[in-house]
């Protein structure tokens, strides 16, 4: 069997960080309108990481990040965050964090390490932050603010996993994020028709959720 050069016992922080509501965009704006706003996050993800190493990889609207450490990976994705989260026109991001040995093959990052903070985010809900204890710790001594939210079960891997939630941008008020495309108001363009229930960036998604709220309900 041909051997594979690859290296492994190298430590990394690995992060994945996603956009909430891209698929509803595709759904109810269209792949070009959907297309745009991702155009416009790669492009966001590329500058708050001058100065950092590239993204490992995309998929889809997902971009895999890799860092020497955790406090690195907390100073990156702090600008990042922050900067997607003042952009009207982007949905709220979903992002998970995990420290560890990882193996570089062609390129590219694996192991359990990978796998543990693939799930992670995973979980994430809109506009939060999740990781595990060693990125955990590093935001505490930056005086971050940190929420130890339990342990978690993860598919494929042994034992429950300790999980924090890390605020490097303004916490989502859920009472406030359109529940379709998962922006987050106030909106300049549009509020709601209905008196109460659910806040709407425009009258395309107010639509879509009355066609089908169940399709939109939110994780956890």
């Amino acid at each position: 069997m041909r051997q594979t050069q690859h290296s492994a016992d190298v430590s990394a922080t690995i992060a994945f960080i996603d956009l909430a509501g891209f698929s509803a965009i595709a759904d109810v704006y269209g792949d070009s309108a959907a297309i745009d706003v991702l155009e416009m996050f790669e492009s966001m993800v590329c500058d708050a990481l001058s100065g950092y190493e590239p993204p490992i990889k995309w998929i889809g609207d997902e971009a895999m990040l890799s860092f020497s450490e955790p406090e690195i990976a907390i100073q990156a994705l702090g600008t990042l965050l922050q900067t997607c989260r003042n952009e009207p026109r982007l949905p709220l991001t979903r992002a998970g964090l995990n420290h560890g040995p990882v193996i570089r093959r062609a390129g590219d990052l694996f192991g359990s390490t990978v796998n543990i903070a693939a799930r992670i985010a995973a979980l994430a809900s809109p506009g939060q932050l999740l990781a595990t204890r060693p990125i955990a710790e590093a935001a505490v001594a930056k005086g971050i603010l940190v929420r130890d939210l339990g342990t978690v079960a993860l598919r494929s891997v042994v034992g429950e996993v300790p999980l924090y939630e890390i605020e490097l941008a303004p916490s989502a008020d859920p009472a406030w994020i359109d529940p379709v495309c998962k922006m987050h108001a106030p909106y300049s363009s549009y509020r709601r028709a209905a008196p109460q229930g659910p806040w709407f960036c425009s009258r395309q998604c107010e639509e879509a959720y009355r066609r089908s709220p169940q399709t939109y309900e939110l994780p956890r």
